[in-house]
């Protein structure tokens, strides 16, 4: 095969990350992006030469204004998008906030409307379903204390998952 062929073969998925941060009853922070209708987590595209922790870090301070510590990754979720191609996402665990980041926290102005934290159980309504799969996944490698690979939001070949975190 030639190189430029198998070049063009090659995947070139968009890649984005993001973290979970959590509130002293396990309610998870959610963002409302000026942009589109739902929810999000805090978070956004990765750049060229950036690393996905290095992104989920930048997204935050320029979301948030805050720079907490980021923890382990809790999910990785291959996306394909028929709209906007293959996507490659990462979620991190930002912990607990403390009282001193929470209060730290400043919503860019251009981007945020809002930032407050929601149960697990209100994800479905605020957030689009392959969103709201992928942070409830999460929910349960934080819980489990292992990173979880997901296809479209959901484990591949029928390996058990509960909706439930």
């Amino acid at each position: 095969m030639a190189e430029n062929e198998q070049e063009q073969r090659m995947a070139t998925p968009r890649m984005a990350a993001g973290a979970l941060f959590f509130d002293g009853q396990d309610q998870v922070l959610l963002v409302k992006p000026s942009y589109k209708p739902k929810w999000e987590i805090p978070g956004g595209y990765i750049e060229r030469g950036e690393s996905p922790l290095a992104a989920c870090m930048r997204e935050v301070r320029e979301e948030l204004a805050i720079t907490p510590s980021i923890g382990p990754l809790l999910v990785l979720d291959w996306a394909p998008s028929d709209a906007e191609g293959d996507k490659v996402l990462y979620v991190f665990d930002g912990g607990q906030l403390s009282p001193e980041e929470l209060a730290e926290i400043k919503l860019a102005p251009d981007e945020l409307l809002a930032a407050e934290f929601h149960p697990a159980a209100d994800l479905d309504q605020l957030l689009i379903p392959r969103l709201a799969r992928r942070v409830k996944a999460a929910i349960r490698a934080r819980g489990h204390g292992h990173t979880q690979y997901l296809e479209h939001g959901m484990p591949p070949n029928g390996e058990k998952g509960s909706d439930t975190p």
